[in-house]
């Protein structure tokens, strides 16, 4: 079947997609191809795919922002399950878009992808009561080698919809919830990730 819509550099971020597949739905339920490795090399996308990932979390969950340091994965998610809100940040230091974050609303009912080249950080907020969360990588997962950044850095401005708070110079979750009250819920991890100014000074060695 194969029939797929690419958006390509989206948000003015180059090799960040959007793909969203065909669905054949009837009084049965659907069918829809969820990944077809030609088709995506007939838009130009030529990754190749190691590992598949699937998470499950509750309503207020935020995972993120998280990168690999030394092997870089690109990744394909997408949601089977629920809504999230995904976003990606570019920090490719030859990027012109460097430091700048995309975001879209991933669910199991609108089945649109979203293509992370290697390069990004990445994370997502669960809007529904739960949400399942899969996704490719083109890299194997390397245990210690994860960096992250503060989901709620002021300089990257990440817009986390329906999210309410006030930022208090860190990244823990109190004092943040949803619109409906739910708590914003983060590990322990990413409680303690800094900013891109430090993640900019740890790469140029320099922690002054």
């Amino acid at each position: 079947m194969g029939e797929i819509q690419v958006e390509k550099d989206v948000g003015g971020i180059k090799g960040l997609s959007v793909i969203t597949p065909k669905v054949y739905g009837d009084s049965r339920g659907y069918f829809v191809e969820t990944y077809n490795k030609k088709d995506l090399q007939d838009h130009g996308l030529m990754m190749e795919f190691v590992q598949d990932n699937q998470s499950k979390s509750v309503k207020g969950v935020l995972r993120g922002l998280h990168f690999q340091i030394h092997h870089p994965q690109g990744k394909l998610v997408r949601v089977t399950k629920g809504v999230v809100y995904d976003v990606a940040v570019d920090l490719r230091a030859d990027s012109e878009s460097y430091g700048k974050w995309y975001g879209i609303e991933l669910s199991e009912s609108n089945f649109k992808q979203l293509y992370i080249p290697e390069g990004f950080a990445h994370g997502f907020l669960v809007l529904s009561k739960e949400a399942e969360f899969s996704y490719k990588c083109t890299d194997f997962y390397h245990p210690g080698d994860e960096g992250g950044i503060a989901w709620n850095d002021p300089k990257i401005g990440i817009n986390w919809p329906g999210l309410y708070g006030i930022y208090q110079g860190d990244a823990k979750a109190e004092g943040y919830h949803l619109e409906d009250g739910t708590p914003l819920i983060l590990s322990e991890k990413d409680e303690r990730w800094d900013g891109i100014d430090d993640y900019e000074k740890s790469l140029s060695g320099n922690d002054n």
